[in-house]
């Protein structure tokens, strides 16, 4: 949603019709028509501009929308996933975001810890960006020393995985030869002061928790937890199983 104007916004997302306005000189169908039947993603949810949020909204609840410039509705079966770097708690309360939306989204959060606290998976990474950038400019890039890799380890990434991204393409653009060569001085600076964060599995079995306990601990149905976060009633068993989830004897 961040890459995209306020004021196409919605004719990407929704499409349009010819005439719809000026410049709309032919239909065009919207992402979420395009993505009927499966899963569309939503990047940086957090930058929806407010009028937008109302429209988005009804989407969700009642799975049907209009092309701009059509009284036609269209009705839809999509599965959405939202992102954002941004904490929606806080920005319902400062105002910015739908607290109505905030919660037909938050029905199965996941936490994804910053790069700084998932070391392990930049050689993974480093590994697959050289590989995609090599192949298409033409390089070839097979190895990485490792003075370089630590470097790339020992930095915090305020940036996240965009920013080695943009540093792995710079490197290979640059490199002479086969060894990839950093161009970009990372510098150290004193670590940030730490953030909670809870894992994966945690937030999982969070959630898990918090609808079963508003189900009443009713697995299957149209209104059991399984049917809530939108998953089988069996997967939602092998789930519980594997977190240790058992229902309070007091809930027998």
């Amino acid at each position: 949603c961040a890459a995209l104007p306020a004021n196409l916004i919605e004719s990407e997302l929704f499409g349009r019709e010819k005439g719809a306005f000026t410049g709309a000189d032919a239909r065009r169908i919207g992402r979420f028509e395009v993505a009927n039947g499966s899963t569309l993603c939503l990047d940086e949810i957090g930058e929806l501009p407010m009028e937008l949020q109302a429209k988005l909204l009804r989407v969700i609840q009642h799975r049907e929308f209009e092309r701009l410039g059509s009284s036609h509705t269209i009705k839809i079966d999509v599965r959405i996933v939202a992102t954002t770097n941004r904490d929606l708690t806080e920005e319902v309360r400062q105002g910015r975001f739908r607290q109505d939306l905030f919660y037909r989204l938050n029905v199965f959060p996941i936490t994804v810890p910053p790069l700084r606290q998932r070391k392990d998976d930049i050689p993974l990474l480093v590994g697959s960006f050289i590989e995609r950038f090599s192949r298409k400019l033409g390089k070839q890039i097979t190895s990485i020393s490792k003075e370089t890799m630590q470097i790339l380890q020992d930095y915090p990434w305020p940036g996240n995985v965009r920013e080695l991204e943009s540093i792995i393409e710079r490197a290979v653009i640059l490199s002479p030869g086969p060894v990839l060569q950093l161009v970009d001085k990372l510098k150290i600076s004193a670590p940030p002061i730490s953030v909670a964060v809870r894992t994966l599995e945690e937030t999982e079995r969070n959630q898990i928790m918090k609808i079963l306990e508003e189900t009443g601990w009713r697995i299957e149905g149209h209104d059991g937890a399984a049917a809530i976060l939108g998953i089988h009633a069996s997967t939602l068993r092998a789930r519980m199983h594997k977190l240790g989830i058992t229902r309070p004897e007091s809930q027998e």
